[in-house]
């Protein structure tokens, strides 16, 4: 077969090995990149050895780390490294030293090397991360703005950065130490040089070809002169010893401060994603299963020390910065791994005769694995956290009461809106507020962003807006309205839900950042929830149904009745409401409880048992005893006996919502005691009148509602006589409602044995 055929047909053999890979992991609920990785060992010299030109595959593969760094700096700019500069380069720089100290001194303690030097080189590969992997992890868990996704990537940019070091002290790493600062200085002089000249060239040059290349109106030719931009700046600091995936990362900066960013990560986009499918099919090539077959037992000894030591070294850096402790523990796990940069250390040291085949098949190996362990263990770092936080004494370490750092609200102010987030969106809200005088509050946890917000003379939270205590500041019980613009899932409901333990009237506009959220955002109580990519959709669809001939009213019509049925017309098809309850519900405090045959919320509504105010938590799914299934029920929905019912809430709003259905007392989001009762057949207090009986003034107990017939009031008339069935809220003390019970309904008691709860959590 002629040679540039064989290249041919090894590229469609990677490419739809990925391909399988891919669909097989999103049918398993994986991340993508997992089936690259597998795909390409599959195909691989190891596996069943279809690749013969593995060399041009891989320097194809190249292309594929060279973008995904490209859409990363284009994506993150100088603006947001700015947010992280101080863990960057402070955090990355202690995390890369410590990791070669440590490494050094152990492996030459134990054995593992015999100089000093070797134990270095052994410290370097170890020190550096996969920002490939991470990335693409981040970016499928649309967590690359959350503040865990800044602090990652962040540090990797240093790593990467320290790369084009670690390559140039490399060869004089066995000579004195004169040669080794001479190598240092050398590399340090090109890295300034190289920045300078990024610099001026993102100031003065990058700005106006791109503009020349718009000028033409022509998607190829500005694909292509982007791409060779991307990839001339990337050769470049090639030649300067640095690597390739650098330098398309600076590639990306320059271009980020330009106009024309979002239309080049636009057009770049599918070119990345190709790329990089191949690029991780060619790391699953350099994985050989028999060798980690037959030495599974050291390579995951190895892995396991991996993952634990640089866990270990990098969640108290990231601690000591000041940041949570969930966001330090999440940064170190994510981070635990040998990234793929490694691979050309290793194979660069072998060739200097640092280390021998059999280490470097080892520490090939220990590496591939690690990458491979990586989505796993950020997939699961959520769950890990959720059943941590179930217990009292972990839940209070891992999300301490974040106080405000700052702010500037007058006490007084209502009729307000909160802006939580100011990010793009958050900048045009306050934008088009401004000309109409409405009264604007923004919580912001960026430093830079509060800074701008100051300038503007604009009253400001300065903490993080999932914080009880941040929003408290901004007097959300005398405000009009709220935005929630936050850039992840897991804070957007947290605030949401924090907001309404505070404010349970505020009118909340959330945000959902992907469409799985939008049911559960409704949920938990928003009164709009805006999904950008559709209403895109509905902006332009409106736009064209005009251009066809529709009259004005029914295009604004048919579009009202789509965002009143959020947006169900405009869901894939081919995913459940079971499906995106299981994608939404990731990192979320839930849990299944029963409802006992003979509980006081047997036959009422969610609406008419006001299980939110009185207990805080949220019922997401019920499941009837005949099997089927409503998912996000609204208010209308009944509870009956023998329901399994899903809820999300703190450990304490469950412990409560547990002794509401079985007709104990619940502790409510306001603190004071409340409970529905049933009047059984032989109370005593049948044809009663609630005058008579006095709850406020016998037992200093207030009657909040009463539910008859399927009928619930919450004005009652004192005149009223109470019948068998009838329902009653009492709210009060845990003291005077007991004694109340043993006088309206001896027989209650009897519901506390019946009861049974479903422990497991999803």
């Amino acid at each position: 077969m002629q040679e540039d055929f064989r290249l041919i047909v090894d590229l469609f053999s990677v490419l739809a090995a990925a391909a399988v890979g891919g669909v097989l992991a999103g049918l398993c609920r994986q991340p993508a990149l997992l089936g690259y990785i597998i795909g390409g060992m599959i195909v691989g010299p190891a596996g069943l050895g279809l690749i013969k030109e593995l060399i041009q595959v891989e320097t194809l593969a190249q292309f594929g780390a060279a973008f995904l760094l490209f859409a990363l700096g284009v994506e993150f700019s100088f603006g947001e490294l700015k947010k992280v500069q101080n863990i960057s380069l402070g955090g990355g720089g202690l995390q890369i030293l410590l990791t070669i100290l440590v490494t050094a001194v152990i492996s030459v303690a134990v054995g593992w090397v015999t100089t000093p030097q070797q134990g270095i080189f052994l410290g370097a590969i170890l020190s550096l991360s996969s920002t490939a992997v991470v990335l693409k992890c981040l970016m499928e868990a649309n967590e690359t703005e959350t503040q865990h996704g800044q602090v990652m990537l962040g540090i990797l940019v240093v790593q990467d950065l320290a790369l084009g070091l670690m390559l140039a002290i490399l060869p004089a790493l066995d000579q004195p130490p004169a040669e080794i600062g001479a190598a240092l200085l050398q590399a340090g002089i090109k890295i300034a040089v190289f920045a300078g000249g990024a610099i001026v060239a993102g100031i003065w040059v990058v700005p106006r070809f791109l503009r020349l290349l718009a000028k033409t109106e022509s998607r190829e030719l500005f694909l292509l002169g982007v791409v060779t931009l991307c990839l001339s700046i990337a050769l470049l600091t090639e030649q300067l010893g640095l690597s390739i995936e650098m330098g398309a990362f600076v590639a990306g900066l320059m271009i980020s401060e330009v106009e024309y960013a979002d239309q080049t990560l636009t057009y770049v986009e599918p070119i990345r994603d190709v790329f990089a499918a191949l690029f991780f099919a060619s790391i699953g090539m350099l994985i050989d299963p028999l060798f980690l077959w037959q030495n599974w037992q050291l390579i995951l000894g190895l892995v396991c020390l991996v993952l634990i030591g640089k866990w270990s070294i990098i969640t108290p850096l990231v601690r000591l910065f000041g940041y949570p402790l969930k966001t330090a523990i999440t940064v170190g796990l994510g981070l635990a791994q040998i990234g793929e940069f490694s691979f050309v250390l290793a194979s660069e040291g072998q060739s200097l005769g640092f280390v021998s085949r059999p280490v470097y098949l080892l520490l090939l190996g220990t590496t591939a694995v690690t990458l491979v362990v990586t989505p796993f263990v950020l997939q699961l770092t959520p769950k890990l956290f959720s059943w941590l936080e179930s217990f009292a004494p972990m839940r209070a370490l891992l999300e301490p009461a974040e106080m405000p750092l700052d702010s500037a609200v007058d006490e007084e102010i209502s009729g307000h809106i909160v802006i939580c987030g100011y990010g793009r969106t958050g900048q045009n809200l306050l934008h088009l507020m401004q000309p109409h005088g409405a009264p604007v509050v923004v919580v912001e946890q960026s430093e830079a962003a509060i800074q701008k917000i100051r300038d503007l003379g604009i009253a400001y939270v300065y903490g993080n807006a999932a914080s009880l205590h941040v929003l408290a500041k901004a007097n959300l019980t005398q405000a009009k309205t709220m935005v929630i613009n936050l850039p992840d899932a897991m804070s957007t409901r947290l605030c949401l839900k924090r907001a309404l333990e505070l404010a349970p009237d505020l009118d909340v506009v959330v945000r959902a950042n992907q469409f799985q959220d939008i049911e559960m955002l409704y949920q938990l109580g928003g009164k709009e929830v805006v999904q950008p990519e559709f209403e895109a959709s509905l902006e332009m669809a409106s736009h064209l149904l005009n251009r066809l001939g529709l009259k004005e009213n029914a295009v604004r019509k048919e579009i009202s009745q789509i965002r009143d049925s959020h947006y169900l017309e405009l869901r894939s098809s081919s995913r459940t409401d079971k499906l995106d309850l299981a994608a939404a519900m990731v990192g979320m405090n839930t849990r299944w409880y029963n409802i006992p045959a003979i509980s006081p919320l047997g036959g009422m509504s969610i609406e008419e048992a006001n299980i939110r105010s009185l207990t805080g938590v949220t019922i997401l799914s019920i499941e009837r005893e005949c099997g089927e299934e409503i998912t996000y029920p609204d208010g209308s929905a009944f509870l009956l006996d023998g329901d399994r019912c899903l809820v999300v809430g703190s450990p304490e709003e469950k412990v409560a919502f547990e002794q509401l259905i079985r007709g104990e007392i619940a502790l409510p989001a306001t603190t004071t005691p409340c409970q529905w009762l049933v009047i059984p057949p032989d109370s005593l207090v049948v044809g009663e009148s609630l005058q008579d009986l006095d709850f406020s003034r016998q037992y200093g107990v207030t009657l909040r509602a009463l539910r008859r017939d399927g009928k619930l009031t919450s004005e009652i008339e004192f005149n009223t006589k109470l019948e068998v069935g009838d329902r009653l809220l009492l709210c009060g003390g845990q003291y005077p409602l007991r004694k109340l019970q043993q006088r309206l309904a001896p027989s209650l008691t009897v519901v506390s044995s019946t009861a049974t709860v479903r422990t497991d959590a999803s």
